[in-house]
């Protein structure tokens, strides 16, 4: 993965001396904004996987609590988490480089909430995967993200990449978001086009990640391995 994002990169950087002047803000904008993203989805399946660690998954579904429910729960404490990490590197930027992530305005909000959406999606799914399949869908909830990483754009436009792998991020609603990260920071320019239709797509992706889980959470129960998950 790493030889994949850094490989588009350079060919991205190669005869791109005015945007060099500008890759500072934007190496530190992504990489923020990439851990929204990754720290949203691990959020949601690394509480769920403590519950499942802990064996307690069969008695939250036999209580009266309802998989939407657990769904909000896991959003909540995504939230959590991610603010917990999120606000720590932000001032650790600005204490260590002098880069404040705010200077980005509002659009900021914005993109986190593309970012972290399209986070809840895919770790609703991870969950129900392991709901469904047990601890060998573990691994998934710390795969997923990084096999996402190269087509996402996070450092360099999607444009670099081949024209096959352009369709696919154009699918991701964080292919938006980082575009239109980068038209803040080189350009100050924002982009409402790429934020509508990125959170357009999060709606999608959320929606996705919901009908994914209840459909999963219901076939593990037919089989009865609601109670059977754990360690």
């Amino acid at each position: 993965m790493q030889m994949l994002v850094w490989g588009f990169m350079s060919v991205f950087l190669a005869g791109k001396t005015s945007y060099v002047a500008q890759a500072f803000g934007v190496l530190l904008s992504g990489a923020l904004l990439w851990d929204v993203l990754f720290r949203g989805q691990l959020g949601v399946c690394v509480s769920f996987l403590e519950e499942m660690w802990s064996r307690n998954l069969c008695h939250l579904f036999v209580s009266p609590l309802r998989p939407w429910e657990m769904m909000v729960g896991l959003m909540a404490l995504s939230v959590m988490r991610l603010l917990i990490g999120i606000v720590p590197a932000a001032a650790l930027c600005g204490l260590f480089y002098g880069f404040d992530v705010t200077s980005l305005g509002w659009p900021l909000l914005g993109f986190f909430v593309g970012l972290i959406v399209m986070g809840w999606g895919i770790g609703l799914v991870v969950c129900g995967l392991i709901m469904r399949y047990g601890m060998a869908a573990e691994s998934l909830a710390w795969l997923l993200g990084f096999a996402l990483m190269p087509v996402t754009g996070i450092y360099y436009p999607v444009a670099v990449l081949p024209e096959w792998l352009q369709a696919l991020a154009w699918t991701l609603p964080s292919a938006y978001m980082f575009e239109g990260m980068r038209a803040v920071v080189v350009e100050g320019q924002f982009r409402a086009d790429l934020m509508l239709q990125g959170l357009a797509l999060d709606v999608v992706w959320l929606a996705g990640g919901c009908a994914g889980f209840m459909a999963l959470f219901e076939a593990a129960r037919r089989h009865g391995q609601l109670l059977q998950q754990g360690e």
